[in-house]
């Protein structure tokens, strides 16, 4: 026997060891008494305890030994944490669950609590990468399923936290939430639980969390949240300081603070249990704290004798939960060491049977069969569910006939009296949701967008979303300012007064909460509209869009989704407010994000659509939308000359939006003849510069067919093929920088295509936007655009 543990076997052989070597007691319990004086824990309870931890264990063995093979890809492993099986022998199996990826025991035990569930079959096709896997599909090794109501999380450290924290907020709203796709629902007083390692509390991400969980307690927000830090003092190499994670998590405002043996089962389920009912009663977030050791290393490659002495690794194999759960068991004489070796052998033969039969199933195949659940385009649903919603909301004789003009304060009058900018969610809110032209005319006060004369870009984003909040009750709109003061820009004014404070409501100013409250809405079945002030601010938080919100579907072969829809005000040209926070032109970072889609409307005509269609797809495909609205055009009113109002635009009635649909990845072409020299590929505020420049161009004699993209994300390939083609030159006019712009895409898709003729772009300078006048120079110009057509038909 070695004095410390490197392999799999020697872990194995010394548990063998240390339950030969334990003595029956002289007197047995009965199975339904405490195992001990000092617990709550039964001897039938500890008996499950300890077969959802040795089949942990067997299944952490058979991941090496099928790595020494190479026919398995995953090795992180829960040795030393088992003892985590206790929390979920304290909770409910209706309550969602996001685990750390050393919550092996936690998932044993809930499955044990689930009929016909088999963890040893599901984690071990993990291991494999096998195709019959059956939360990711043999996509990744993730602890997940959504008949166990365990939400896939990725190894991105504490990056799920935020999530957690959202799917706490929708299970406090005190209703009975039915996850679309995620197993047959939650009951109105379930909780959320959410584990992580001790190395994650110093992660930007969980700091995000747990502060924006005691926020939320501060001010009276029913968050029922319970984390659970199982605490083994290192991350990978790196030791966690003595005692940092209990003060880091017992100082925590808003959190009350749980702490037990991690390593002890009976500790660790009382203690569970006793934060669980806490929880679960006052609907109030806790976090209870584990000690617990690693056992085996960090993963199949780490070699831990590089950065521990055999002493430490001594002092935490004398901690071995799976044989402390032995000892409890032979004391209370509710089972010897022979039944307990049997048992553990009986457990091990069967991982090892299940190993050598998923060995030979299928992998992913094609990249087709990678990507199948990334992102579903439905877009024949898409489009009915616009037509449905209209229907819902169709005029008819009981809206009145009213005239009348929205000014650019987005005056819709409202009779209700303004509520508080922030109050805990729960009763009735003040809410038109039933839909229909009746709830119509009293959201809007009796003044109908579509009668109020044309409409500026932030009008109708406005209107769509108020007609958007009646056609979907489970919508919320939510971020920095949008609720008390209606959007920086006055884009959400209004909202508040006619849907109230449980649907329209102010955050605290942390884009990663934010994105995650969102995410853990969408996930519980709601439809969240957060809003990103500004898009230099959405890049504090990019991985909840990233690893969170774009692997949810991939990671769950669509079991769960989490549909949002994302406002962000970007993009440059502010003339009286300026700077590199509030003229951000970088949106290389979303169009790398597999299965977002990301939409750029130029003007209102575009952008009611638009926007219905994001949200359409998000209820219908368990879409990510990110809407990027240019903050320039909010309350632009011309195009070439004074008072032309060319920027504005009619508001269509419902009755109108299935004729006036824009289906994901459709560009628009303006001046689309057959006598056109040339075309303009642009987007946003380019959109505006390339019409000014064509007028000056046709004065020339030279016809420019100007087409916006619209979606950025997918990009309409086949409108750009199509359009350039038609011509033969294409100016790109690109206001992202030239380096990882919109433009490289578009240059891409032509290459691809087989394009054989000329092209040239027009893209922002690679700098930041400076303050003031400065930025003329770096950001693309109406000149500009005029002379790059010119040097084109020179060529």
């Amino acid at each position: 026997m070695l004095s410390s543990v490197t392999t799999p076997q020697d872990l194995d052989e010394r548990f063998r060891a240390e339950l030969a070597g334990l003595v029956a007691a002289p007197a047995a319990r009965e199975l339904d008494e405490p195992v001990r004086e000092d617990t709550a824990l039964t001897g039938q309870q500890a008996r499950a305890l300890y077969d959802a931890q040795s089949t942990s264990r067997h299944l952490d063995l058979a991941a090496r030994w099928l790595r020494s093979f190479d026919t398995g890809y995953y090795t992180i492993g829960s040795s030393g944490h088992e003892g985590n099986a206790a929390v979920a022998a304290a909770l409910r199996p209706t309550d969602p669950a996001l685990l750390h990826y050393r919550s092996g025991g936690f998932y044993c035990m809930r499955a044990a609590q689930v009929a016909g569930s088999d963890p040893i079959r599901d984690v071990l096709r993990g291991v494999v990468a096998s195709a019959r896997e059956p939360i990711a599909g043999g996509r990744h090794k993730v602890f997940g399923h959504a008949d166990l109501h365990v939400i896939p999380t990725t190894s991105t450290i504490a990056s799920h936290l935020p999530r957690s924290v959202g799917v706490a907020y929708a299970l406090g709203r005190g209703k009975r939430l039915n996850p679309p796709g995620g197993g047959h629902g939650w009951p109105p007083d379930a909780l959320a639980v959410c584990s992580f390692g001790d190395a994650s509390i110093n992660h930007a991400a969980a700091t995000a969390a747990f502060n924006t969980a005691g926020w939320c307690d501060h001010i009276g927000l029913k968050l029922p949240l319970l984390f659970v830090c199982e605490d083994n003092g290192l991350g990978i190499s790196v030791r966690t300081p003595e005692g940092w994670a209990a003060a880091a998590l017992s100082s925590r405002p808003g959190l009350r603070y749980y702490a037990a043996d991690g390593c002890d089962a009976a500790a660790t389920y009382d203690r569970a249990a006793e934060a669980a009912a806490w929880v679960r009663r006052y609907r109030r977030p806790a976090v209870l704290h584990l000690s617990t050791v690693r056992l085996m290393g960090h993963a199949g490659a780490d070699a831990e004798m590089a950065y521990r002495s055999p002493a430490e690794i001594a002092n935490d194999l004398a901690r071995d939960p799976l044989v402390r759960t032995a000892r409890l068991l032979v004391e209370a004489g509710v089972a010897t060491p022979a039944e307990l070796m049997t048992r553990y052998d009986e457990i091990g033969w069967e991982v090892r049977r299940v190993a050598e039969e998923v060995l030979g199933e299928p992998k992913l195949a094609s990249a087709s069969e990678v990507t199948a659940p990334l992102a579903p385009r439905r877009p024949v649903r898409v489009s009915r569910a616009v037509g449905d919603a209209a229907a819902h909301l169709a005029e008819d004789d009981l809206a009145p006939e009213l005239e009348g003009e929205l000014d650019d304060n987005l005056e819709f009058t409202s009779q209700q009296e303004p509520e508080p900018a922030i109050r805990p969610v729960s009763g009735t809110p003040r809410n038109h949701g039933d839909g229909g032209p009746a709830s119509r005319a009293a959201a809007f006060s009796g003044k109908l967008p579509e009668q109020a004369g044309p409409l500026t870009l932030a009008q109708t984003i406005n209107a769509t979303l108020t007609d958007a909040m009646l056609a979907y009750p489970q919508m919320l709109v939510f971020g920095e300012d949008v609720a008390a003061k209606g959007g920086v820009y006055g884009v959400t004014k209004g909202l508040r007064d006619r849907f109230g404070a449980t649907r329209v409501f102010d955050t605290l100013l942390d884009e990663t909460s934010i994105l995650g409250m969102g995410l853990g809405a969408g996930l519980a079945g709601m439809l969240p509209v957060p809003e990103i002030q500004y898009l230099a601010y959405l890049h504090n938080a990019e991985d909840q869009l990233r690893g969170e919100a774009a692997t949810m579907q991939f990671f769950s072969q669509g079991a769960f989704h989490n549909p949002m829809v994302v406002r962000v005000a970007g993009l440059a040209y502010q003339l009286g407010f300026g700077g590199h926070f509030h003229n951000d032109n970088a949106l290389g970072v979303l169009r790398d994000i597999p299965g977002l889609v990301v939409a750029a409307p130029s003007r209102a005509e575009d952008a009611a659509p638009m926007l219905r269609t994001c949200l359409a797809s998000a209820i219908v495909d368990g879409s990510v939308c990110v809407f990027v609205e240019p903050i320039a055009l909010y309350h632009t009113r011309d195009l070439h000359t004074e008072d032309d109002n060319w920027w504005l635009s009619d508001y269509a009635p419902p009755s109108e939006w299935p004729a006036i649909h824009v289906p994901i990845g459709r560009a628009r072409a303006y001046s689309n003849g057959p006598n056109d020299d040339l075309t303009i590929i642009t987007f946003g505020n380019g959109v505006r510069l390339s019409l000014r420049a064509a007028a000056r161009l046709a004065e020339e004699g030279v016809h420019c067919r100007v087409v916006d993209l619209r979606w950025l994300s997918p990009l309409p390939v086949g409108d750009i093929i199509k359009n350039a083609s038609d011509t033969g030159r294409v100016l790109i006019v690109d206001e992202t920088r030239r380096s990882g712009g919109v433009g490289e895409g578009v240059i891409a898709a032509l290459v691809d295509a087989g394009y054989v003729g000329v092209a040239r772009r027009v893209a922002a300078v690679d700098s930041f936007v400076p303050l003031g006048p400065a930025a003329n120079h770096v950001l693309v110009s109406e000149e500009q655009v005029v002379q790059g057509a010119r040097s084109l038909l020179a060529r």
